[in-house]
C-alpha cells in the first residue's frame, strides 16, 4: 500500500510512520522539513507548508491513501484536498474528541454523539475554537470523499515522545516518590490511548478500507487519576500518597484532570475502535516506555508542571 502522511515527524504522526512501515507500506512524508529531520531515513520526503498554501509538491502523484496529521482548520485540508483530488484512495483525518459537545453528554458515549457547531472564520485555536474547526474539517473531507472518508477521533494521547506535560508529568512525579499533590479528585475517570495503539488503529483502518469514525480511547482497562499515579508509582518502584487539593489553586485542565461536570469526557465508548482493529495496551507498559524515554532524554522542563516549591506550599494548605 502506498500511503502518503501530511506531517509524520512529531508525535502521533511519528506512530503512524512506524506503523505503516511496519506493516511493509510504501510512506511518502509531506512536511515544512524543519523537525524530524533525522527520522525515517530512506523516507521519500515531500517540502511544503500548510501554513502557505504550498501544495505543489503533491501534484501530479497519487497514493492508495492519505493520513492527515497535520489539519487543524479547514483552509488546511481544503487545500489539501484541492492539490490531491482523486489521485488517493482514501482520505483519512486525525480528528479530536474535542468535536463533542461538552455537556448533556453521559458515561459511554459513542461516535454518533452530538458535535459542536462548526466554526470556519478564525485560525485562532483555543479552547473555544479548536474542537469546532476540527468539526468543519471533518466536515469537509466527508464531503469531498464520502465512503472514501475515514475520521480518528483521538483522546488523550500519551507514549515515548510526547512533549506535552499529560502522563509525562505524572509518570516523572510518581517516580519521585511522596506525597503527590493532585490539583481535583482521585476518582476521576481518565482516558489515555497509547499513540502506537492508536498508529495501529490507523493502519488496520486503512488496510481493511474501512469508512467512518472511530474513537482512539485508552487504556486496557478503565482507570481513575488515583489508579493512574499508582501505576505510575508501581512501574517506577517508587512509593506515593495521593493528596488531593483544590483545582483552582492550580488550572481546571492540569495534565489529565478535569472538572467533575466534564468527567463523562474520559468515558467515552472504545467498542467501534475495539472491533475495527484499535489494541488496549496495558497502562502500565505505556507507562514504563514513557519512564525510560523521559530518563534518555534528560527529563527536560514540562509546559505545565508543579514546582517543587508550589507543590509543597499547596500540600502545606491541604
Amino acid at each position: 500500500m502506498r500511503i502518503l502522511i501530511l506531517g509524520g515527524t512529531s508525535f502521533v504522526g511519528r506512530a503512524v510512520v512506524d506503523d505503516a512501515l511496519r506493516r511493509g507500506a510504501e510512506v511518502t512524508l509531506f512536511s515544512r522539513g524543519r523537525t524530524g529531520t533525522e527520522l525515517f531515513p530512506g523516507v521519500p520526503r515531500l517540502i511544503g507548508d500548510r501554513d502557505t498554501g504550498d501544495y505543489a509538491a503533491l501534484h501530479g502523484r497519487g497514493w492508495d491513501a492519505v493520513v492527515d496529521v497535520s489539519g487543524y482548520v479547514p483552509r488546511h485540508v481544503g487545500q489539501a484536498m484541492a492539490a490531491l483530488g482523486d489521485r488517493v484512495g482514501r482520505y483519512l483525518f486525525i480528528s479530536s474528541h474535542a468535536v463533542y459537545l461538552r455537556m448533556g453528554v453521559g458515561p459511554g458515549s459513542d461516535e454518533d454523539t452530538p458535535r459542536r457547531p462548526p466554526v470556519r472564520d478564525t485560525e485562532e485555536l483555543d479552547e473555544d475554537t479548536y474542537g469546532p474547526c476540527k468539526v468543519a474539517c471533518e466536515d469537509d473531507v466527508v464531503a469531498r470523499y464520502g465512503s472514501r472518508a475515514t475520521i480518528v477521533r483521538l483522546g488523550k494521547v500519551a507514549g515515548p515522545h510526547d512533549v506535552q506535560s499529560g502522563l509525562t508529568y505524572w509518570v516523572r512525579r510518581a517516580a519521585r516518590g511522596g506525597r503527590v499533590a493532585l490539583p481535583g479528585s482521585p476518582e476521576q475517570p481518565v482516558q489515555v490511548v497509547d499513540s502506537r495503539d492508536a498508529a495501529r488503529l490507523v493502519g488496520q483502518l486503512l488496510l481493511d478500507d474501512r469508512a467512518g469514525a472511530f474513537h482512539a480511547v485508552g487504556p486496557a482497562e478503565p482507570t481513575t487519576m488515583a489508579g493512574l499515579i499508582s501505576t505510575c508509582a508501581r512501574v517506577a518502584g517508587s512509593q506515593v500518597e495521593v493528596v488531593p487539593v483544590p483545582a483552582e489553586a492550580v488550572s481546571p485542565f492540569f495534565p489529565l484532570t478535569r472538572p467533575e461536570s466534564l468527567w463523562p469526557t474520559q468515558q467515552r465508548s472504545p467498542a467501534r475502535a475495539r472491533a475495527a482493529g484499535l489494541p488496549a495496551t496495558p497502562l502500565a507498559v505505556t507507562v514504563a516506555d514513557v519512564l525510560a524515554w523521559d530518563r534518555e532524554r534528560g527529563e527536560p522542563p514540562l509546559p505545565h508542571e508543579l514546582s517543587a516549591s508550589q507543590e509543597a506550599e499547596l500540600l502545606a494548605q491541604a
